[in-house]
């Protein structure tokens, strides 16, 4: 009881969060418009960047990835859990979210703000982003159970960087320019959220996760 408890308010807490972040997305890059935003305008001053083409790629990795945030934690509740079709086709919902994010990433990555210290973090962090998601949907049709919920866990603490880091950033961001602030926040919040999820991961989970994966 007192974990399902602990659970719910987990839940609550991350729809909180995805909550404001997607308000944050809404006014700053539909409301006030990418061209206004401040990320954006320095991206403007390279001539060999297109707005218009951008903003095709961009838009949808903003909408896709807040899809993938937003299913995330009903994925742990246990509502989900008793209706496995719901839960296989939010599943699928999410998959396929990253999937296309994941061929959006690069040409993105391409007008980091930082330039190519931060091209090769977000090409990094798009390399995790498969990796997890893939494994952990491969193990679902394997119907390696353990090893798919801790492998998507995994994908959701990389997903879940759409958000960290651009909170991590704000402190590194006064110190240093982008060039050094960027590709350092980015590489913390892969390492942070990853070492949270194996944190809290149930050693019954990390035994099991031993004896079927490695």
């Amino acid at each position: 009881m007192k974990k399902s408890k602990k659970l719910n308010l987990a839940v609550v807490g991350l729809y909180f969060t995805v909550l404001l972040f997607s308000a944050y997305i809404i006014v700053m890059f539909f409301i006030i418009g990418t061209e206004n935003a401040p990320m954006v305008k320095g991206k403007m001053e390279d001539a060999n960047f297109n707005l218009p083409v951008w903003e095709a790629f961009f838009y949808p990795h903003i909408i896709l990835g807040t899809i993938a945030l937003a299913i995330g934690p009903f994925q742990l509740t246990k509502m989900s859990r008793k209706n496995p079709k719901l839960h296989r086709n939010l599943g699928k919902i999410y998959g396929f979210t990253i999937f296309i994010n994941v061929l959006l990433v690069p040409y993105i990555s391409l007008f980091s703000t930082g330039g190519r210290p931060t091209m090769i973090a977000f090409l990094v962090l798009n390399a995790f982003w498969l990796g997890t998601t893939g494994m952990g949907v491969l193990r679902g049709f394997q119907k390696r159970i353990p090893s798919h919920k801790t492998w998507i866990l995994r994908s959701y603490a990389i997903t879940w960087v759409f958000v960290s880091f651009r909170i991590i950033v704000i402190p590194f961001s006064i110190f240093w320019d982008a060039s050094i602030s960027f590709p350092i926040a980015v590489y913390l919040a892969i390492a942070l959220n990853l070492l949270f999820v194996e944190w809290k991961r149930p050693s019954n989970s990390k035994r099991i996760f031993k004896n079927t994966i490695i």
